[in-house]
Parts: C-alpha cells; sequence; structure tokens
C-alpha cells in the first residue's frame, strides 16, 4: 500500500513511537492514553488500512496481518523511522509482533494480540465472522436502531469493556457502519480467525498484556503466547477488558514506558560496551 495514504497523528518529540489500534477501530482510540506519552516520545497514531480515514486495498489486492504488516512497515520507512518503539492492540498488537520479528521495531508493547487463540477462541471468532456477515443483508437504518437499543448496548459494554457499570463504559456501542458487504471489517475478520502468530525469535523488549476481563480474546490466550514469546515479559491487567487504553489508560502508558525505556537503556549499555571496545 503507499504509505502517503496511511491517515495518521503525529505529538510530542523524542524517538518514535508508533501506535496501532484494534480490528474496526481507529487511531483515536488512543485517546485517552497518548498525552500521557508526547512529554517523552514522538507519537504516530496511525488508522490502519481499511479504518478510520485511510482507505482499504483494493478487492484483488492482499488484505491480513502480514498484508497490514507490510504498510505499517512501508510507513515507518517513508517517514524515516528507525526501528521505532510500537505498540498495538487485537490486531494492531499482532501487527506489532510481526514487526518485532521482521526487526522493523525497536520494542513491542501488545494488548490482547490477536493469533494465539485455542480452539474455543477461534470458534468465537468464526461465529462472530458468521454473525457479521449475516448482518450485510439487514438494512442499515435497521442495524442503526438495534444497535441503539438497549439489549445491543448492554452487550457491547459487556464484550468490550472490564467493568460494564462504570460511567465511562456507559457510552460504549457496537458500530454497524462496518457491517456492510465488502467492507474492511468483513473482509478482516474472517483472516483474523485463521492468523496464528507462529513463534520466532524477537530480538527486541516485548511486553505481552492482557486484560483479565477480556471477553473478546480471551485471557487463557496469554499462555499461548507466553509459549510462543518466551523473552516476553507477560503483564495481568486487572479489571480492564479487550480495549485496556479505554479501562485502564494510566496502566497502558506505563507499560509501554517500561518497555520503551527497557530497549533504550539497552542501546546505551551496548553503546557503552562498544566504546570501552574500541
Amino acid at each position: 500500500m503507499d504509505p502517503t495514504r496511511i491517515a495518521f497523528e503525529r505529538r510530542g518529540t523524542g524517538r518514535p513511537l508508533v501506535l496501532l489500534h484494534g480490528l474496526g477501530d481507529r487511531r483515536q482510540s488512543w485517546s485517552a492514553v497518548l498525552p500521557r506519552l508526547v512529554g517523552d516520545y514522538r507519537v504516530f497514531c496511525i488508522d490502519l488500512p481499511g479504518f478510520g480515514r485511510t482507505p482499504a486495498p483494493p478487492a484483488d489486492e492482499p488484505y491480513d496481518v502480514i498484508s497490514m504488516t507490510d504498510a505499517v512497515e512501508a510507513f515507518c520507512r517513508f517517514h524515516g523511522l528507525e526501528r521505532p518503539h510500537i505498540a498495538g492492540n487485537s490486531l494492531g498488537g499482532s501487527i506489532s509482533l510481526e514487526l518485532g520479528v521482521r526487526g522493523v521495531a525497536g520494542s513491542v508493547t501488545v494488548f490482547s494480540p490477536a493469533g494465539f487463540s485455542d480452539l474455543l477462541g477461534r470458534w468465537g471468532l468464526r461465529t462472530v465472522g458468521a454473525f457479521a456477515h449475516l448482518a450485510t443483508r439487514v438494512p442499515m437504518p435497521v442495524k442503526e436502531r438495534l444497535a441503539s437499543t438497549r439489549p445491543a448496548r448492554a452487550l457491547a459494554r459487556t464484550v468490550l469493556r472490564g467493568d460494564p457499570s462504570t460511567p465511562q463504559a456507559k457510552a460504549t456501542h457496537f458500530s454497524v457502519r462496518g457491517l456492510q458487504e465488502g467492507s474492511p471489517f468483513i473482509r478482516m475478520i474472517p483472516r483474523i480467525a485463521e492468523y496464528d502468530f507462529v513463534s520466532r525469535p524477537i530480538d527486541c523488549p516485548v511486553t505481552i498484556a492482557w486484560g483479565d476481563r477480556d471477553r473478546t480474546l480471551l485471557p487463557s490466550s496469554a499462555e499461548h503466547a507466553h509459549l510462543r514469546v518466551p523473552t516476553a515479559r507477560m503483564v495481568s491487567l486487572v479489571g480492564s477488558g479487550h480495549i485496556p487504553m479505554a479501562d485502564d489508560p494510566v496502566s497502558v502508558a506505563e507499560h509501554i514506558r517500561w518497555t520503551c525505556r527497557s530497549a533504550d537503556l539497552g542501546h546505551l549499555r551496548n553503546a557503552h560496551l562498544a566504546a570501552g571496545a574500541g
């Protein structure tokens, strides 16, 4: 994908940090976390292809986790970002890990990344995909009315938020705009259901965090993640659901900072060792 077509917001100064959202979301999902990072990093919040203001690739072109990883790597090259820190949620977490494998990332911090589901979790994703496909046949005004009903909003809070009863969670609702035939969400969800992160070395600090109330990608997936990325620092986010940036932005920002600092200290240590050897 042409990297000039990827929409993004850039704020702050310092070493670059790229933030990647989840499936069906957009860069604004990081809005509560961003102010806590811009004092130390030059932060790039990206709209992934097909979401927010970034167009999806044509129907005859690849559109999956790997093609999205290619797009973000091209974005980093185009903007001259050399081994930026990268953080991502869900789909964005999978892309972040793939970029770590490629050596593009200076550090990787991920929150409930896709690609580690067991058979039950994979079945759940396939079921969601099947219902989403059926929903494309329902007229948009009907879908919008259904999504605004009390039961639908309660379900959205339960699925997406750690504590559905909080005042902040009450604004949560399902977006139905993506439930159209051929939309990016409909194209991508079966790819996510079948995607597996394959165990490979990642030559940078990695943190994998999982909300203990994640009802979309179950917390048990963290066990598979630990087996496939054994060098990762594993974190349980108490009280958080699938989108911890909304549930606990303070902890999310601190875990990103921890991983970034770990990488930066490693670079400094290696530089001092190299200078001493010279």
